[in-house]
């Protein structure tokens, strides 16, 4: 099996409606990255100091040595950036998420306290703020299993989401395979939650942000001033808000760390934020795990056979009908590239197509004379397939009255006679007067103007078929 594994389709054109608490149109959440004390530092135990997310511009690890410089930013997050950010959250009532890196928590009692107190909820942020691309698969699994019970040692409880960050191809799966969380967050994927199906369980997934955060203060492009920051929140709370009240209600992260939006200039622009979001009815401020319950009570995972999962055998008992009597289309397109992208009509569908329209002239004619005649001899011998009968009769082909059926003879004799093969149209998508019009408009085309608008017919057909699967 050639299979995709990343999810493009998602929730497709048609994302459920979250139906947030009280009718909200919008969820907004907020994240604090508490990760001070475990950054890349010498003292830690790491190869070279911390280089990530600080005011140094530019900064590099020094290797074998401690960078008092970059151990000062990051002091700076915990010793007086937490501390305004607690006052200004907790002053207003805001719910809160902290991302903590468990080691970091456990060098900073007084700031547990502090969360606990102030209700927020305590997610997991990884064992320690390092990379983990590089990291061996039992490495990581080991360091998440320490993170877990160091979380639930400092703070009392154990972790009920999880984000890493700094992530590895494994992250996510490892995480979803200790089947401790209500969710994982690492993921950008989507502006609503969403299941992954991991190691044969159903994870939810809230996703997080890398644009409405304060991380680009020390990235480029960033914010290069607190209004820059506020502005980009409040537009992006203008668009979610908008689109909510016009029928698809989404989520809004925003992403804060200690050290960067805990400076005074730049939590200026959270201000103005938190002060427009005030301004508005209609949302609800959540927590996380407040999300990720009310998800998972709303929209609980559904269980389905996935066709980019199906054996061949069963690929082909399911959709081998549904190009007319033509199961080696199913065949063929099982060994595509096929991923979650083809898990729903749409992209079913187009995997079908490719192989239909890919085949040899002489296969493709072999398909347009599978199908049967328009309420022809068969019809009128109940032995259409069950697909051919209801779309058939969908459009009242199985009720003509004697001149009506007469005239179809007429026209499907007189057609093959000229083409070759039947007359063929997604009766679906017409009524009888429409689908007769059709019949004797198309009848004077040329073969090879009829061949081509045939086979395009065959698609849309299949394509039915597909949706009333409810894929």
């Amino acid at each position: 099996m050639d299979r995709y594994p990343r999810d493009t389709w998602g929730h497709g054109p048609n994302p459920p409606d979250p139906r947030w608490p009280d009718g909200a149109k919008i969820a907004v959440q907020i994240v604090m990255n508490y990760e001070e004390g475990g950054e890349n530092c010498v003292l830690h135990g790491d190869a070279a100091s911390e280089a990530f997310l600080s005011d140094i511009p530019g900064a590099q690890p020094w290797h074998g040595q401690r960078h008092w410089n970059m151990e000062s930013l990051y002091d700076y997050g915990a010793r007086a950036g937490f501390w305004r950010l607690h006052r200004l959250l907790s002053g207003r009532g805001v719910p809160v998420t902290v991302y903590a890196v468990a080691s970091a928590l456990a060098r900073s009692p007084g700031q547990v306290e502090a969360m606990q107190g102030a209700g927020w909820e305590i997610a997991s942020h990884g064992l320690k703020w390092v990379e983990h691309r590089d990291m061996p698969e039992e490495e990581e699994r080991a360091a998440i299993a320490e993170a877990i019970r160091l979380h639930e040692e400092v703070t009392g409880e154990p972790p009920l989401g999880w984000y890493t960050g700094r992530s590895s191809i494994n992250s996510v799966r490892l995480a979803a395979e200790t089947g401790r969380f209500a969710y994982v967050a690492d993921a950008y994927d989507d502006d609503l939650p969403h299941w992954m199906q991991i190691g044969g369980r159903d994870q939810l997934i809230v996703p997080y942000t890398l644009e409405a955060n304060d991380m680009r203060f020390a990235t480029s492009p960033g914010w290069v001033t607190g209004q820059d920051f506020g502005q980009y929140l409040c537009d992006a709370f203008d668009v979610l808000l908008a689109e909510g009240r016009a029928g698809r209600p989404a989520m809004m992260s925003v992403g804060l760390h200690c050290r960067l939006v805990g400076r005074p200039g730049k939590i200026a622009g959270l201000i103005r934020f938190l002060d427009h979001v005030a301004a508005h009815e209609d949302v609800w401020l959540a927590r996380r795990i407040d999300i990720a319950r009310h998800w998972a009570e709303v929209h609980p995972p559904v269980t389905r056979d996935r066709p980019s999962s199906m054996d061949r055998d069963s690929f082909v008992a399911a959709f081998g009908g549904i190009y007319e009597h033509s199961p080696w289309i199913a065949e063929r397109a099982w060994a595509l590239e096929l991923g979650p992208a083809h898990d729903h009509a749409a992209g079913l569908a187009n995997a079908l197509a490719r192989v239909f329209r890919t085949a040899t002239h002489e296969e493709r004619l072999g398909v347009l004379r599978a199908h049967p005649d328009l309420a022809g001899k068969l019809a009128a011998a109940k032995r259409l397939t069950a697909e051919s009968t209801a779309e058939q009769a969908s459009a009242g082909l199985d009720a003509l009255t004697d001149q009506e059926r007469t005239r179809f003879t007429d026209l499907n004799d007189a057609y093959v006679a000229k083409h070759g093969f039947p007359f063929i149209i997604a009766v679906r998508d017409h009524d009888k007067a429409g689908i007769l019009a059709a019949f004797e408009a198309r009848i004077a085309n040329g073969t090879d103007v009829e061949f081509a608008t045939a086979c395009r017919q065959v698609e849309r057909i299949a394509r039915l078929r597909l949706e009333a699967l409810s894929l």
